[in-house]
């Protein structure tokens, strides 16, 4: 713990920290993101993906006679 100890005298008035302000719009993107995650998993859920047997694969290959 005595390692950091150095950094923490380094920071003075000059020094430049993201704050309060900067967690604040860090959480909102963070609540941001989980919400469109949490949308787009329920609509993903919605989607019914069955392959048709015979569709697009029997029209690209050449028929056999």
């Amino acid at each position: 713990m005595s390692e950091l100890l150095p950094l923490a005298e380094e920071l003075n008035e000059y020094t430049v920290t993201p704050g309060v302000l900067g967690f604040i719009v860090f959480a909102i993107l963070g609540v941001g993101v989980w919400i469109l995650l949490k949308s787009m998993s329920k609509h993903l859920g919605k989607v019914d993906f069955t392959e048709q047997k015979g569709g697009a694969d029997a029209e690209r290959q050449p028929s056999r006679s």
